[in-house]
C-alpha cells in the first residue's frame, strides 16, 4: 500500500515546482543581491574610470528624388550605410589632412536616421575641437557625395534621353527623304505609302518632342535636389553630465547583475535539488515536521520569540521521550550547533525526573569538549556510552551527514528525532537517510526544521508517514535481557509550526 501510494504521488508530482523554485531562489538572496550590488558598483566605476570621449553631432537634411510620403525609411537607411563607407571616410580624412586609416576612422563615428530625410552624424575625437572638425568634414563629404551622385544620375538620364532623341531625329530625316521621293512619282500605289510615311513622321515628331521635354525636366530637377541637401544643424559638442552617466551605468549594471544572479540562483536550485519547503522535506524523509526554529535569531524581539519557541519544542520533545520506553536520539543534518543546544535544553528538562546522560556522537565532539556549566547534564562520548547505567536516562546526539557510520546510530537511540536544516541536504541524501534509518529499525518520531522559509505555507504533515517511517519496527529482535520486545505505540504526529517572525503560531 505504501509503495503504491508513493508511486502514485511521484507520478503526480510536477516536473518543476515553481513554489519550491521561488523559495530556493529566495534563500539564495545573498548571491543575487551580491551580484546586483557588484553590477551597481561596476557600472558606476565604468562611468568614472572609462568616461565617454568628446563627442560632436551634426544633422544633415537629405533630399531624394524617390521621396514618397509612405516611405518606410529605406532611403535614409541607405544613406546611413553609405556614410559607413571608406569612400566618404577617405574624403573626410583628406579634407582634415589626416594620415589615419579609413577603417579606424569609421569606428569613431556613426549615423542614424531621425526621419525619412534627416540624418544625424555622431563623431568622437581626442578633443572637443577635433570632434567638431571631424563632424564637419564628414557632413561636407556626405553632402558632396550625395550631390555628386544626384548630378551623375541626372546627367546620365539626360544623356540617355538626348541620345534617344537624336536617333529619332535620324529616323525622321529618313522619313522626310522618303516622303520627298514619293511626291515626285505619280504611281497610284505611292499615295498609300505617302499616308503611312506622314503618320510615321507625326509619331516621330511627337516622340522627339517628348524626349526633349524629359531631358529638360531631368536637368531642371537636379538643382532642386542639390539645394535641398544641406547641413541644417552645425556640428557642436554634446555636453554630458558625469553624475547622470554614472547613475545610468549603475542602473544598467544593477539590472544585469540582478538578472545574472537570479539566473544563477535558479539554475543552481534546479541542479542541486535541495528541498526547502516543509512538505518536500517531510515527503523525502517519510516523517512529519513537528517544529521549526530559525538558524540565527537577530534582534531582541526575535530572540524572545525564539526562546519561547525553543521552550515549547523542549516541552514537546520531553513528552515524547517520557512516553517512549526506549532511548531517544537527536540526529542532525547541517545544524550541529542547533542540535547541541536543543539536546542540552531537553536534558535539563528531563533532569528534574532523574539522572540524564547525553551521549555525544557529533563529529568533533562538540558537546563532550565544551566546558560544562552549573546544572548541565553529564556528557559522555560514544566510546563511554556502554558504561552508562540503566538507571540513568540516555539521550543520544549524532549526525546523519555524509560519512555517517549507520550501524553506530542504534547505540545513540533506538528512536530518533531528526534535526534538519532546510536547503542543506539534497533530495537523494534525504532518501538515503530515511532508508538507512529504516534498515537499522530506528523509527523517526518527527523532524525539527531549522532555518525554514518564513513564507512557507505548506503543512509538512504526513498522515501515513509513521507507517512508512517505522518500516520493520514490529520485527525488531528481542533485547539481550530476554524480555519480550514492546510494540512501539503509535505516537501523534503534530505539525506545530514555530514561527521565526511575526506570523501567528499554530
Amino acid at each position: 500500500m505504501t509503495t503504491s501510494t508513493t508511486a502514485e504521488s511521484s507520478a503526480a508530482a510536477p516536473l518543476l515546482d515553481l513554489q519550491a523554485l521561488v523559495a530556493a531562489v529566495r534563500r539564495r538572496r545573498r548571491l543575487w543581491c551580491s551580484l546586483a550590488l557588484l553590477g551597481l558598483l561596476l557600472g558606476a566605476a565604468v562611468a568614472f574610470l572609462l568616461p565617454q570621449p568628446p563627442t560632436a553631432v551634426t544633422k544633415v537634411l537629405v533630399a531624394h528624388e524617390e521621396d514618397q510620403p509612405n516611405d518606410p525609411g529605406t532611403l535614409i537607411r541607405t544613406d546611413v550605410a553609405l556614410l559607413q563607407t571608406t569612400r566618404i571616410a577617405d574624403t573626410a580624412l583628406k579634407s582634415l589632412k589626416s594620415q589615419e586609416n579609413a577603417e579606424d576612422f569609421m569606428r569613431d563615428y556613426s549615423g542614424a536616421g531621425l526621419t525619412n530625410n534627416m540624418l544625424q552624424i555622431t563623431v568622437t575625437g581626442d578633443s572637443e575641437a577635433e570632434a567638431v572638425a571631424r563632424a564637419k568634414a564628414l557632413a561636407d563629404a556626405f553632402v558632396a557625395d550625395h550631390v555628386r551622385r544626384i548630378q551623375g544620375a541626372a546627367n546620365a538620364e539626360a544623356k540617355a534621353l538626348l541620345d534617344q532623341r537624336d536617333q529619332l531625329k535620324h529616323q525622321l530625316a529618313q522619313v522626310n527623304k522618303a516622303i520627298g521621293d514619293g511626291t515626285r512619282t505619280s504611281e497610284p500605289e505611292s499615295s498609300a505609302d505617302l499616308e503611312s510615311l506622314y503618320a510615321r513622321r507625326a509619331e516621330l515628331t511627337s516622340q522627339i518632342t517628348d524626349f526633349g521635354q524629359r531631358a529638360g525636366e531631368a536637368s531642371v530637377g537636379t538643382p532642386r535636389l542639390v539645394a535641398g541637401t544641406q547641413i541644417v544643424d552645425a556640428p557642436h559638442v554634446v555636453r554630458r553630465s558625469l553624475p547622470k552617466a554614472a547613475a545610468t551605468d549603475a542602473a544598467i549594471g544593477l539590472f544585469l547583475g540582478l538578472f545574472l544572479g537570479l539566473a544563477v540562483a535558479a539554475v543552481a536550485a534546479v541542479v542541486a535539488d535541495r528541498p526547502v519547503l516543509r512538505r518536500e522535506i517531510a515527503a523525502n524523509l517519510g516523517a512529519s515536521v513537528i517544529a521549526e526554529l530559525p538558524h540565527r535569531p537577530a534582534g531582541r524581539w526575535q530572540r524572545r520569540r525564539v526562546r519561547a519557541a525553543r521552550e515549547r519544542l523542549t516541552t514537546s520533545l520531553a513528552r515524547h521521550v517520557r512516553a517512549s520506553a526506549e532511548p531517544v536520539s537527536l540526529l542532525e543534518l547541517g545544524c550541529a550547533r542547533n542540535t547541541s543546544v536543543i539536546a542540552l535544553d531537553l536534558a535539563r528538562a528531563l533532569a528534574a525526573e532523574g539522572p540524564v546522560v547525553v551521549v555525544d556522537g557529533l563529529p568533533g565532539r562538540q558537546l563532550a569538549g565544551r566546558r560544562p556549566k552549573p546544572g548541565d547534564p553529564a556528557v559522555v562520548t560514544g566510546e563511554r556510552a556502554a558504561a552508562v547505567s540503566r538507571e540513568e536516562r540516555r539521550l543520544g546526539v549524532g549526525s546523519v551527514a555524509p560519512g555517517t557510520a549507520w550501524t553506530d546510530l542504534q547505540y545513540l537511540g533506538t528512536r530518533t528525532v531528526l534535526v534538519v536544516r532546510a536547503g542543506h541536504g539534497s533530495a537523494a541524501w534525504l532518501h538515503t537517510v530515511a532508508r538507512q534509518l529504516a534498515d537499522q529499525h530506528i523509527p523517526v518520531i518527527g523532524v525539527v526544521l531549522i532555518d525554514p522559509d518564513p513564507r512557507d505555507r505548506t503543512d509538512g504533515t504526513l498522515w501515513d508517514g509513521l507507517q512508512g517511517a517505522l518500516r520493520g519496527q514490529n520485527e525488531r529482535p528481542a533485547r539481550q535481557n530476554g524480555t519480550v520486545p514492546r510494540r512501539a505505540e503509535r505516537l501523534p504526529m503534530w505539525a506545530a509550526r514555530v514561527p521565526d517572525s511575526d506570523q501567528e503560531a499554530q
